[in-house]
């Protein structure tokens, strides 16, 4: 196992997430609050951000299988950093759209989860999956997000400290620092010899889940502070602080996942926290009590992206080693594109003060995306036997 890799990925994801964390909470407040543009607006940003997200990740992975995954990972992270210094330098209507479009505005995930800046995901987890040892995934793809989801929790509180210049800035600095930390990565130089793909069945299988999620995902993540801000006119500085809290328990609670992933296996794991989830977004609206929605919104994306680790060690398994970037790239662009138009459909509702019916429907297509996982995999012991890897606080030794 490669530490020097490892240590450098770690810095990266950390930095970079710092910097999602704040772009996150201050990117609604700067359109709906400081800038007065509608939340049909914010959700065509949202769409946009969603969309760019899906194909360039879809290309990037398959830079990363053909061309190699370091330099094409260096080149894909600029992009937020990137993002962030066209939105410090100008609010302008098409500069919020094209900062959405090079950073990935998708806020289709927790915090946690990587919601801003997606884009480099599918070549992340190639990578892990490369320096990391099959045993020992479920572990580390749990410790990166764990990470991940700290360092956003972090930017998110900053996000409530600052004006949104200096937040702004602190994003910029931070998104080219991540930069910097991958150049001493040493990888295998593991290519694709072809294009073709031969694990395309289990790819679409991946790829139709991955569009339900993303449906379901799309009609209320991106709008969850947006709801608190039209629901009970949440201030920024409050609700920096909420959203770094439900980071932080996400990021916390993501760390059994190796031990459910023992114990439950892949579609079980699946079934149970997802369920847990939809049930959450179908109460959520209905009952307007802020205590109520507040303590739901601490724990949802928990619930959401607690099963990821798992669903990711599955799909490494199942998919050959030189085809998992254009794996990842392909699940994320159906899961994307899926949620770019579900995200435009909940910027129109909200627009309308059908607040309800995003809310419900995002929990009803969750309980379809679960009834697939079982079609498609609730029957393959492999993915679905409980994993033996390591356990979180014993870690296999090299």
């Amino acid at each position: 196992m490669d530490r020097v890799s490892i240590f450098s990925l770690i810095i990266s994801r950390v930095l970079r997430s710092s910097s999602a964390g704040i772009i996150f909470v201050i990117l609604p407040y700067l359109v709906l609050v400081e800038l007065k543009y509608s939340s049909l607006f914010l959700g065509f940003a949202y769409t946009v951000g969603t969309f760019a997200t899906a194909i360039f990740g879809l290309a990037v992975g398959y830079l990363a299988d053909l061309y190699g995954r370091k330099n094409t990972l260096i080149l894909a992270s600029l992009l937020l950093p990137l993002s962030a210094l066209l939105l410090f330098l100008n609010h302008s209507l098409i500069a919020l759209l094209v900062a959405s479009a090079l950073g990935g505005y998708s806020a289709t995930g927790a915090v946690a989860g990587g919601g801003i800046g997606g884009i480099v995901a599918p070549i992340q987890n190639a990578l892990i999956t490369e320096i990391i040892e099959n045993e020992n995934r479920t572990f580390y793809f749990s410790l990166f997000t764990f990470l991940s989801g700290i360092s956003a929790s972090v930017g998110s509180l900053i996000a409530g400290l600052f004006s949104s210049e200096q937040e702004f800035l602190i994003a910029i600095i931070m998104g080219f620092l991540s930069v910097f930390a991958l150049l001493p990565i040493r990888t295998k130089n593991i290519r694709a010899k072809s294009a073709s793909l031969k694990s395309k069945v289990v790819i679409g299988k991946f790829s139709i889940t991955g569009l339900l999620n993303g449906i379901s995902v799309g009609l209320i993540t991106p709008f969850l502070i947006p709801f608190f801000i039209i629901i009970y006119h949440t201030p920024k500085s409050e609700m920096s602080i909420y959203t770094f809290l439900s980071s932080l328990i996400a990021s916390t609670l993501i760390l059994i996942a190796p031990f459910l992933d023992k114990k439950m296996g892949f579609v079980m794991s699946i079934a149970i926290t997802r369920g847990v989830g939809a049930l959450l977004s179908i109460i959520m609206p209905l009952i307007r009590i802020f205590p109520i929605s507040l303590g739901i919104y601490l724990i949802l994306p928990a619930i959401r992206i607690l099963a990821l680790p798992i669903q990711q060690r599955a799909m490494t398994e199942m998919v050959s080693q030189d085809e998992l970037g254009r794996a990842m790239g392909i699940n994320q662009v159906t899961r994307l594109a899926a949620s770019s138009g579900s995200t435009s459909l909940t910027g129109y509702l909200f627009s309308e003060s059908q607040i309800d019916l995003p809310f419900l429907a995002s929990g009803i297509i969750m309980a379809l995306n679960i009834y697939m996982y079982y079609k498609f995999f609730g029957g393959k012991n492999e993915v679905n036997r409980p994993s033996r890897g390591s356990s979180l606080l014993k870690p296999s030794r090299d």
